[in-house]
């Protein structure tokens, strides 16, 4: 709810600095790090966290009653979702857009595509042919037009997850889970597809019927559509008990997977239908989407990787490969902490968190000198490493490497000098800026910060957010030749907004043989579930965990970090 407040406000006010979005953003900041359940504070209760006014605290009570607040509301109603993701688009903002709302009336994709191919946009002020050119660019490398309505897959996880948690409550409902696009973990969802198992389904379809941030759309049979608040469609299929297993198997699957299954099933003998698996005339029950596949004499095959790419007849064969898992992971490469300017947990929170993981090592990667806002100097830096060679008495089992997140600027030049960098234990290099040079300027910038003997790892490789900015054009074949000439790992930032290096990089980084490196790029201690994120993106690239080098117990890690 604050995080929308937030956004709404910026927009309404055009300013970040207002006093309404520094008090919501600080009661944010408080409720983070809040120890309990906020949700069932009263009041007065709410007020005495430090950083939460009595405004703010009235608007938790009321959304906790209602789904809503009259705020919110307005703001909702005063700038649709279809807005906020004009203003989202990076090169656009709240200015920019209230512009093109003002003086062309535009208020969603579709109707800037229009002005820009009339040529409408380059006659307003501040703007001109430049900008007009730079807006169809970025709309086209986000994939963003007329004909197929995507929407970032951040967006719609924090619906699906919203709407679980608030059904799974519903007696009626036995089982539940979100799957379609956002289980195969696709960057860009077309749809929120979920299944509930449940003994009543009419009754069931009352219950979810009245939420708040839905409208119902139609009804199909044990099928409903509603439309989100955010204008994603949510599909909600209801099956019976017994048969839940079988409905999110069947709904998770690309429609080519589905189709190579029920051809598979049919050649054995089975009826496969949308409602269960029949065999004569019978239909069958499983506990799990693995009875499934050997029920039809296949290899279990992970949800992220169902899309038709030869996965089928890899798993008839018992040929599919040993992909990674979340219980793989040892350590987490790429943590802040206060030390970043962007950090909102201190050293010690970030380290009782990683703990309660089960790692056997972690690196504290706070920003260099060259990000002006947010990196630290080298004396800060000296000072950052005392505290966590103090800090380590405290985690005997667990190995605190000091680390950096060092820039890489527009000529592949990094934070401080070689020397200083040689202090590091470990060292992720990032692209922060400059998105807009040449495929050869960016992939020879890349490529140079990976020559350099004190880079570890490539993070966040194309710095892209997905569905508000493209990443920086690159070639791919040349960056892994690099990355695999002098042995350096890509990252899979698990960060929903970013999941860079992409799947599809990873598979052609696998293929060559290139290391990879799981991170959270963790900012706070609830970004440490990014890593299942991470691990996802990995899967739907078919990535060995042989080659995700924070799978490798701390022993081979630090060996091939000593010998770089």
């Amino acid at each position: 709810m604050l995080d929308e407040l937030i956004e709404l406000t910026i927009i309404d006010g055009q300013d970040k600095r207002s006093f309404k979005v520094k008090a919501y953003q600080k009661a944010r900041n408080a409720l983070e790090d809040f120890p309990r359940d906020f949700t069932k504070l009263s009041e007065k209760e709410l007020i005495e966290i430090s950083g939460v006014g009595k405004s703010t605290a009235n608007q938790i009570l009321e959304f906790k009653l209602t789904g809503t607040t009259k705020k919110l509301d307005e703001l909702r109603e005063k700038y649709p979702h279809e807005y906020v993701m004009l203003t989202r688009i990076s090169g656009l903002g709240p200015k920019t857009v209230n512009l093109l709302n003002t003086e062309l009336n535009i208020s969603n994709i579709d109707q800037l595509l229009d002005a820009i191919e009339n040529q409408k946009v380059r006659t307003l002020p501040r703007l001109g042919i430049k900008a007009e050119t730079k807006m169809l660019q970025t709309l086209e490398k986000l994939r963003l037009n007329k004909a197929e309505k995507m929407f970032p897959i951040a967006d719609a996880f924090q619906i699906a997850e919203s709407l679980v948690q608030d059904w799974e409550r519903i007696t009626s409902i036995s089982n539940i889970s979100y799957c379609g696009d956002l289980r195969r973990m696709k960057e860009q969802v077309g749809e929120i597809k979920i299944v509930i198992e449940t003994s009543d389904i009419d009754t069931t379809k009352s219950n979810i019927g009245d939420h708040p941030e839905l409208n119902f759309d139609s009804e199909n049979g044990n099928q409903i559509t509603f439309l989100s608040i955010k204008k994603i469609p949510v599909i909600v299929e209801f099956y019976p008990v017994g048969q839940y297993h079988f409905g999110t198997f069947f709904h998770t699957g690309s429609d080519l997977h589905i189709k190579k299954i029920k051809e598979r099933t049919k050649d054995l003998g089975f009826n496969f239908k949308r409602s269960g698996l029949q065999e004569k005339n019978k239909t069958l029950e499983f506990n799990s989407e693995k009875e499934i596949y050997k029920k039809i004499g296949l290899q279990y095959v992970e949800p992220e990787m169902r899309e038709a790419q030869g996965e089928v007849d890899l798993s008839l064969e018992g040929q599919l490969p040993d992909v990674v898992s979340i219980n793989d992971i040892k350590g987490d490469l790429h943590y802040h902490t206060d030390r970043s300017g962007d950090g909102r947990s201190s050293l010690n929170e970030m380290a009782a968190a990683a703990e309660s993981k089960g790692y056997e090592y972690i690196a504290f990667t706070d920003h260099g000198e060259d990000l002006k806002i947010n990196g630290s100097t080298r004396e800060q830096m000296l000072e950052h490493k005392d505290n966590i060679n103090n800090l380590q008495v405290q985690y005997p089992n667990m190995k605190l490497l000091f680390g950096c997140e060092l820039n890489i600027d527009a000529n592949g030049n990094l934070d401080y000098d070689k020397d200083f960098r040689e202090i590091f234990d470990y060292t992720v290099a990032s692209v922060h800026s400059h998105f807009d040079l040449s495929q050869e300027e960016q992939t020879m910038r890349i490529v140079k910060a990976v020559s350099d003997p004190t880079v570890n790892s490539i993070g966040h490789l194309t710095g892209r957010y997905i569905g508000k900015r493209p990443g920086i054009d690159l070639n791919i074949e040349i960056l892994l030749e690099a990355l695999l000439k002098f042995d350096k790992a890509l990252e899979i930032n698990g960060s929903l907004q970013r999941l860079d290096a992409s799947s599809e990089i990873a598979k052609q980084a696998m293929s060559k043989g290139v290391k990879l490196v799981i991170n959270t790029d963790s900012h706070h201690v609830s970004d440490l579930q990014r890593m299942e994120f991470g691990v996802s993106t990995a899967k739907r690239g078919w990535v060995n965990k042989e080659l995700v080098i924070n799978t490798w117990p701390y022993q081979k890690f630090i060996t091939w970090l000593n010998n770089k």
